[in-house]
C-alpha cells in the first residue's frame, strides 16, 4: 500500500527539520568549543531519532551526548558532564531541569526544542560498557549505517501505529516498544506493514538475533516476551522492557490492522484512506473533545454505575523522586493492595494507577465483590488425621467444631466485611507492612492518604485534582479501564 497520504504528516517539515539542525549544531559547537578551552578531554555528539533521521513530526527532542574517555573517574564524568550542560543551558538562555538515568543530565528548553544533554563514556564495542547510557552512540552509529534512506519512512509509520495503538515507548509507565527496537524491527522485516504481518505470529519468547551471535539461550532472558539481541551488545536484549502486555496488544492491533487492508483491497481510494488512517489517530477519545470535565465525568460514573461493581480510589501525595523509580513502586503498591484484596475472598475486576508525576498518586481498584458475609468457613486438617485433630480442636476448643466433607472446620468471624474496611486497616501506619509497598511511597501513603469511592471522588473532582489538564487525563486512564483494547481496532 501507498502510505504517503500519512507519511506527509509524520515527516517533519522542512522548516522544522532546519530549526532542529540549527539548535543540534549550536549546542554541540558550544559545548566542544567549552571542552577545548577548557582543557576538558570530551566531545559532543547528536545521537537518538533525530541524527538517525527517524523523528516524527512535531517530536523533535534532540539528545547530545558528551563522551568521556574511559579512563575518566565517574564522579569527575558526573561533575563535568553536570557543568557542562549548565553552562551550555545558560549560554544559549535555556531552561534547565535535572535529571537521573545512571547518572545525572540535563534537560534544557532551548530555542523552544527540548535538548537532553547526557555524560557519557567512550567506548567502540558493547565489551567496554561503564554505564548504560554509553550504548546509545554504538546504536546511532549501527542504525546510520544499517539503516536504508527508504527504511526512514517505514520507522515513521511503525513507530506512529505503535503510538496510536498505545505500545510505544520503553518507559515503565508504558513498557512498550523503545524508538531503537522499532527501528531493528524495520531492519529485520524490510517494511512496516511486513513487521505487523509477521508480528502476527509471533509467540512468547520469540527471539531475534540480526548479527547471528547465538546468545538468544542466555537464561537471563527466559521470562522475557521477546528476545532482540542488541547487533551492538550480544548479551542484551532490547527488548527487555517491554511487558507481555504491551506485546500482546501489538500483536492483535497487528492482526486486525492486517485483516482490514486485506480486506479493502478492491475498495475505493477514499475508502482505504478514511479507514486506515484511524489506525494512525493519536490516542484521543472523541466523545470528550467537545465535553467539559464535568460532562466527562458525569459519563463515566454512569458507566461504573451501570457495572454495578464497586470502585475504590486511594489519592495520597507523593516524594520528590525520578518517574523512572516512581513508576514501578506505584505498580507494585497496587498490586499488593490487590491481591491482599483477592486472599480475603474480596474479587478485583480491574485495577490501574494514576500520578502528575510531581505531587499526586491515585489508585484506582474496581471490585466484583466488596461485601462479605459475617461468617465465614474456616477449614482444618482432614478429620482421618488425629493428631492434626486433636491440635486443632485444642487450639479452637471454645468454636462449634463440625466437619465439611473430610475436614473439620467451624464458622469463624470475618475481620472485614467490606473491602473499604479492609483497604483502611491495610493503608494505617501500624498495619502497612501487610502489603508490599514501595520503599519511597510507604510514608506518604500511610501518614497522609483519602480512601472514597468513584462517585465521591468524581463529584468533587476539584478538591482532589486541581489542573483541568489534569483532570483530563486522570478521566482517560479511567476511560481505559472501563474500555481496555479499544486502542486495537478502529
Amino acid at each position: 500500500m501507498n502510505y504517503e497520504f500519512i507519511l506527509n504528516d509524520l515527516r517533519p517539515s522542512q522548516e522544522e527539520i532546519d530549526a532542529v539542525n540549527k539548535t543540534t549544531e549550536k549546542v554541540i559547537s558550544f559545548l566542544n568549543k567549552t571542552c577545548k578551552e577548557e582543557n576538558i578531554p570530551a566531545q559532543a555528539f547528536a545521537v537518538g531519532s533525530v541524527a538517525k533521521n527517524t523523528w516524527l513530526s512535531g517530536k523533535s527532542d534532540i539528545d547530545i551526548f558528551i563522551r568521556f574517555p574511559l579512563k575518566t573517574d565517574e564522579a569527575v564524568l558526573k561533575e563535568k558532564g553536570l557543568y557542562l550542560g549548565y553552562k551550555t543551558n545558560d549560554a544559549l538562555k535555556g531552561k534547565a531541569s535535572e535529571h537521573y538515568a545512571s547518572h545525572p543530565y540535563l534537560t534544557c528548553l532551548i530555542d523552544g526544542i527540548e535538548v537532553d544533554i547526557v555524560p557519557c563514556y567512550w567506548i567502540e564495542d558493547g565489551s567496554q560498557l561503564k554505564s548504560a547510557v554509553d550504548r546509545t552512540i554504538l546504536h546511532t552509529r549501527y542504525i546510520q549505517k544499517h539503516l536504508k534512506k527508504s527504511q526512514e519512512d517505514e520507522v515513521l509509520l511503525l513507530k506512529k501505529f505503535m503510538d496510536a495503538v498505545g505500545t510505544y515507548g520503553s518507559e515503565f509507565k508504558t513498557g512498550g516498544f523503545a524508538g531503537y527496537l522499532c527501528e531493528l524491527l524495520i531492519l529485520k522485516y524490510s517494511t512496516f506493514e511486513e513487521t505487523l504481518r509477521q508480528a502476527q505470529d509471533w509467540k512468547f519468547h520469540t527471539k531475534i538475533d540480526l548479527e547471528n551471535y547465538g546468545t538468544s539461550d542466555n537464561k537471563l532472558f527466559k521470562n522475557d516476551p521477546l528476545v532482540f539481541i542488541d547487533p551492538t551488545d550480544k548479551n542484551r536484549n532490547v527488548a527487555a522492557a517491554l511487558r507481555i502486555e504491551r506485546m500482546l496488544d501489538f500483536i492483535i492491533a497487528s492482526r486486525n490492522y492486517i485483516n482490514l487492508i486485506d480486506s479493502l483491497e478492491d475498495a475505493d481510494e477514499n475508502i482505504i484512506k478514511e479507514k486506515v488512517l484511524k489506525y494512525f489517530s493519536p490516542l484521543l477519545k472523541e466523545r470528550f473533545q467537545d465535553k467539559s470535565v464535568k460532562e466527562i465525568s458525569d459519563d463515566i460514573l454512569d458507566e461504573f454505575k451501570d457495572r454495578e461493581t464497586q470502585t475504590l480510589v486511594i489519592s495520597f501525595p507523593i516524594p520528590e523522586m525520578n518517574a523512572d523509580a516512581l513508576h514501578p513502586q506505584l505498580l507494585k503498591t497496587v498490586e499488593s493492595i490487590s491481591h491482599k484484596l483477592e486472599s480475603e475472598d474480596f474479587s478485583v475486576y480491574s485495577y490501574d494507577y494514576w500520578t502528575d508525576e510531581k505531587n499526586l498518586v491515585i489508585f484506582i481498584i474496581e471490585l466484583n465483590v466488596f461485601k462479605q458475609s459475617k461468617y465465614y468457613v474456616h477449614e482444618g486438617p482432614k478429620v482421618w488425621n488425629k493428631l492434626a485433630f486433636n491440635n486443632f480442636s485444642a487450639k479452637w476448643s471454645q468454636e462449634s467444631l463440625y466437619h465439611k466433607g473430610e475436614f473439620i472446620v467451624f464458622d469463624r468471624e470475618r475481620q472485614f466485611v467490606t473491602a473499604k474496611e479492609l483497604v483502611k486497616h491495610l493503608l494505617e501506619k501500624d498495619n502497612i507492612h501487610e502489603i508490599k509497598v514501595g520503599k519511597n511511597l510507604r510514608k506518604a501513603i500511610s501518614s497522609t492518604h483519602t480512601l472514597c469511592e468513584i462517585d465521591e471522588f468524581l463529584e468533587n473532582i476539584d478538591q482532589f485534582i486541581c489542573d483541568e489538564a489534569d483532570q483530563r487525563e486522570f478521566l482517560n486512564t479511567l476511560d481505559d479501564l472501563l474500555r481496555p483494547g479499544q486502542y486495537l481496532k478502529r
